[in-house]
């Protein structure tokens, strides 16, 4: 399920049997803030200025140097980039279509997002300098939406929304040259898989699954499925490597930020998780973000923490209708 933010409505009604209805016209809008937290959730700082405009999926180069996002204005959904020291957003595409998930290559030279173009969304590519057009890179009938990139530059992990399954994790190979080779299924289940992310050596891959009813984070090899290991304990999402693949971070599902120490034992098939350790409550909108991915990146020496946060709520006043009687 991939929707532009714009066409995505609620209804904001309540009825009661005693006659009474409630209800709240018109929509209810957030403004998103980019803060930089420490470990301890003291702020240090602001990137850019707070933004109404369904900012989401915030993806940070390699370097640390440079964040990525998409963005609705005017009814259309673009990627914006912004270098995080003079905190100036450019546009970076301006299709009339869904352009979204921005991902970086380990390099920062590109970058893979999602966008409709013809009937489902696909991938495409596009230097970072913006010096040449989009390119597609796969297209298949079933929608997809890139989820990270390995730091050897050779895989692209996605998600793939099939009709029976929902979210399944892919990962397609990417061959001398950059030409994509054949994708190749990581995590297809009846139940839902998603937001993959590489560790730091491509060995491994985290996601978030709700397998066990709840959405909770699974690390296990790659490319094979070996040595499967839950890592969150009551539930979670948005998970996010540290850049020595020594910690886990997660969003645990009353929206505070979890870090969680990773041992990797000498057989290289195995890791020991420590117990997670919460750091801070996140104010992200919640741990669950219906199709939208990680709302907050890591700096490179896992010390800091730039988060999408929701800055200011304004909503409609609620209207009540007293003596309401259903027809007959």
């Amino acid at each position: 399920m991939f929707l532009a933010r714009s066409a995505i409505q609620f209804a904001a009604v309540s009825v009661s049997a005693a006659g009474l209805i409630a209800y709240r016209a018109g929509s209810v809008g957030a403004e998103r803030q980019l803060v930089w937290f420490d470990r301890s959730g003291k702020e240090l700082g602001k990137a850019g200025d707070p933004d109404s405009a369904g900012h989401q999926n915030p993806s940070m180069s390699a370097d640390g140097r440079r964040v990525a996002w998409d963005r609705t204005g005017g009814g259309n959904v673009d990627i914006w980039l912004m270098d995080l020291q003079r905190s100036a957003p450019n546009r970076f595409t301006s299709e009339a279509t869904i352009d979204a998930y921005p991902t970086w290559s380990p390099d920062g030279s590109r970058l893979v997002f999602g966008s409709f173009r013809k009937d489902a969304m696909d991938l495409y590519l596009k230097l970072a300098s913006g010096a040449v057009s989009e390119e597609p890179l796969l297209a298949t009938p079933q929608p997809r939406a890139p989820t990270d990139w390995s730091s050897d530059g050779r895989f692209i992990l996605y998600r793939s929304s099939q009709p029976t399954t929902g979210y399944d994790l892919w990962a397609l190979p990417l061959e001398s040259g950059g030409k994509p080779g054949k994708p190749f299924p990581i995590v297809e289940t009846a139940s839902e898989e998603r937001d993959g992310q590489f560790s730091p050596d491509g060995k491994w891959i985290a996601y978030e699954s709700n397998e066990s009813d709840r959405s909770e984070i699974y690390v296990q090899r790659f490319p094979s499925p070996e040595g499967k290991v839950r890592i969150s304990t009551n539930g979670g999402a948005q998970i996010r490597w540290s850049r020595d693949g020594k910690e886990l971070f997660y969003v645990a599902l009353d929206g505070r930020l979890m870090a969680v120490p990773i041992q990797f034992v000498a057989d290289g098939h195995t890791i020991n998780p420590g117990a997670p350790v919460p750091l801070f409550a996140t104010h992200l909108g919640g741990a669950l973000q219906a199709a939208a991915r990680q709302q907050y990146m890591v700096s490179p020496d896992g010390k800091r923490f730039l988060m999408n946060t929701i800055a200011e709520e304004t909503a409609p006043p609620i209207t009540v209708v007293l003596n309401w009687k259903a027809k007959p």
